[in-house]
């Protein structure tokens, strides 16, 4: 499908990557991995081409269609959710309109036998046939079929899309690349914006799609569910790998080992070698095998270990001072835009050192109570910050505050006062900005580098409640894990937006759930709120099955009735037993899928005797207990 050789990218000079070469087929799912600024928006950009390359050839199959998701989404103001999904369809647009404009025509004329009115019926003609050819009768219901099965209601066509949240958009612009039916889809940081429910319909949807996916993207998680090849861009050069992102770690990693290795057996031939050719160049019966190893040093070919990009930020959150133990309580709070009512009837308490995080569909109030707690926008209701609360917020569009026509060195000084003034070089070279690079202009800095000044500058004001809206979109994985740490060993309070599942798990201590209106607290991290909405549907049995047990003791009039109840309570005993042993089982598994996914413990887990065998078995007793389950279940019912 598409074929890139020896493609080179230069700016001002400088290669930002060079010679790459790759293949991408149907079938692939290619996670396009590196550090922020290593050329992977730049490169995606070139295959949809909307980048000019300096060298190299780029050559795509004939009448290949190609679908590019940016980053950031550019929308039109004032087009409702039909109109901009309809921009899918560029040609029956086209045409359409024309078809418009002739019958306007036909309707405004008068004469009938001119040649010019004859000419404006074969018009009609033949564009009626070209849009029937390309699906013009059918779009519509495509669309709105395409739209519902994203999420979108029917009452929400006709809304503005300036009035949805970012996820909302960005599942519009999903919605365009599916109607177009693309043969190679470029994603670029689908997951940003994009809530948990949303991204696990995503990776449904993008591991059944047959053409060829190249994506971006900084969630681990995200793309082991979803690629089977990795393409890494360091420092300039690209490795290929027919793995998931996690495999391929472990395999970067052998590789690097075994080249080490090689190279130092060739090394130490090579200083052997050396040490015969000074051997023998001082004896004349000797100097003919001199020369002759002399000629064979040189042929041979150096063996170089692949150079790792190890540079990560240092980053400190520190707490200013302490608070009181309550830093933020509400009451009755609530919120509305218009008639979409936000939240309503919020009270929460949130005490000094807590870790919480927001989760939620998009559009459920998460940002909204954010932004209401950091005063930034009007609400109803009653809210009270705690003694010597200092917040200090990253707001989901930080980097979009940023001055792009400042420099990095500018950006720090304008937002410094006169007692960090001077520190404000050294931060920046904790967070990757050093030397020339303090010179560049803002509106040059890939999203992840402008999220990293970002988050420095923010380190310029003082806080001990920290107030973080989805801090890791755009970041590395790198620099998500170095973040992540520092907001670990953080003593003062955090509360949390994100989607990131991996970003979330061991973070928090409280998951506070946004769901119409109202919000719900889970006393635990992100794996601790999974799993209790995936043995949800066990609850509603276990309540459905307390409803069989009060109308069968109704009817227990006699003495067959009450032997009949005791056997259904013993019945219904070993029911509970069975979803309890099903529940536990579920625990263990996804503690277990949780230690696979770590690279660190994947060797040390599945080193043990029979480890595969007993994880098997595992799953197979539940399977067994499901069916059993059914079965008593189906007993009851009767």
């Amino acid at each position: 499908m598409l074929n890139a050789h020896n493609v080179t990218v230069s700016f001002a000079g400088e290669d930002l990557f060079s010679g790459i070469t790759f293949k991408l087929d149907a079938g692939n799912r290619v996670g396009l991995v590196g550090k922020n600024g290593a050329g992977k928006s730049t490169l995606l950009k070139i295959i949809a081409n909307e980048q000019e390359y300096d060298k190299g050839t780029l050559a795509l199959e004939k009448n290949i269609k190609i679908g590019f998701l940016k980053q950031d989404i550019d929308f039109i103001f004032g087009r409702t959710v039909l109109e901009e999904a309809y921009q899918a369809f560029t040609e029956i647009k086209k045409v359409e309109q024309q078809l418009e404009q002739v019958n306007v025509a036909l309707v405004e004329r008068t004469d009938y036998e001119s040649e010019s009115y004859h000419q404006l019926m074969v018009d009609l003609s033949d564009l009626t046939h070209r849009f029937e050819l390309i699906g013009g009768y059918n779009y519509q219901g495509d669309t709105e079929k395409i739209l519902q099965g994203l999420g979108f209601k029917r009452e929400d066509f006709n809304q503005l899309t300036d009035t949805f949240s970012g996820g909302w958009r960005m599942r519009i612009e999903l919605a365009k690349l599916l109607l177009q039916n693309n043969d190679i889809l470029l994603l670029d940081e689908p997951t940003n914006h994009l809530d948990i429910e949303s991204i696990i319909w995503l990776e449904d949807f993008l591991k059944n799609y047959s053409g060829a996916i190249m994506l971006v993207s900084h969630d681990k998680m995200f793309l082991d569910n979803v690629t089977n090849r990795t393409i890494e861009i360091s420092l300039g050069k690209i490795y290929d790998y027919k793995y998931n992102y996690s495999k391929y770690l472990v395999q970067r990693k052998e590789l690097k080992e075994k080249q080490l290795q090689s190279q130092k057996n060739q090394e130490k031939e090579i200083k052997h070698t050396e040490q015969l050719i000074e051997k023998f160049r001082a004896k004349a019966n000797k100097a003919s095998m001199a020369q002759s190893l002399i000629k064979k040093l040189n042929k041979v070919e150096r063996i170089e270990v692949d150079a790792d990009d190890n540079a990560v930020m240092k980053v400190r959150f520190s707490v200013s001072v302490n608070p009181g133990k309550v830093v933020v309580e509400t009451e009755n709070l609530a919120k509305n835009y218009g008639d979409k009512q936000v939240l309503n009837n919020v009270n929460l308490l949130i005490e000094r050192n807590s870790k919480i995080a927001f989760v939620g569909q998009n559009g459920q109030g998460k940002t909204t109570l954010a932004k209401i707690i950091v005063n930034e926008i009007p609400y109803y209701g009653h809210l009270k910050l705690g003694h010597n609360v200092q917040i200090g917020y990253f707001a989901q569009n930080q980097a979009e505050y940023l001055d792009g026509e400042k420099t990095v060195l500018q950006t720090m000084e304008d937002a410094s006062t006169d007692g960090n003034r001077v520190k404000v070089r050294d931060m920046l070279g904790a967070f990757l900005f050093s030397g020339d690079d303090v010179e560049k202009k803002v509106k040059v800095l890939s999203g992840g580098e402008r999220n990293r000044l970002a988050l420095c500058k923010m380190l310029l004001s003082p806080f001990n409640v920290l107030v973080m809206d989805e801090p890791t979109n755009h970041l590395d994985i790198a620099s998500k894990n170095v973040l992540k740490q520092a907001l670990k060993n953080f003593k003062g309070t955090l509360i949390v937006v994100s989607h990131d599942r991996d970003f979330l798990q061991g973070l928090t201590n409280t998951v506070y759930e946004f769901k119409d209106g109202y919000i719900k607290e889970y006393l635990g991290d992100i794996d601790y709120y999974l799993q209790e909405h995936n043995i949800e549907n066990l609850r509603e049995v276990e309540k459905r099955t307390k409803e069989v047990k009060v109308v069968a003791a109704t009817k227990s009039n006699n003495k067959n009735n009450r032997e009949k109840e005791k056997q259904l309570r013993q019945v219904q005993n070993k029911l509970s037993r069975i979803e309890n042993e099903i529940a536990d089982l579920e625990k263990e598994i996804a503690e277990i899928d949780k230690k696979l996914s770590d690279a660190d413990q994947y060797d040390q887990l599945t080193s043990q005797p029979q480890f595969f065998e007993n994880y098997q078995a595992k799953k197979d007793k539940i399977d067994r207990l499901m069916l059993e389950w059914e079965n008593i279940h189906e007993a009851l019912e009767n």
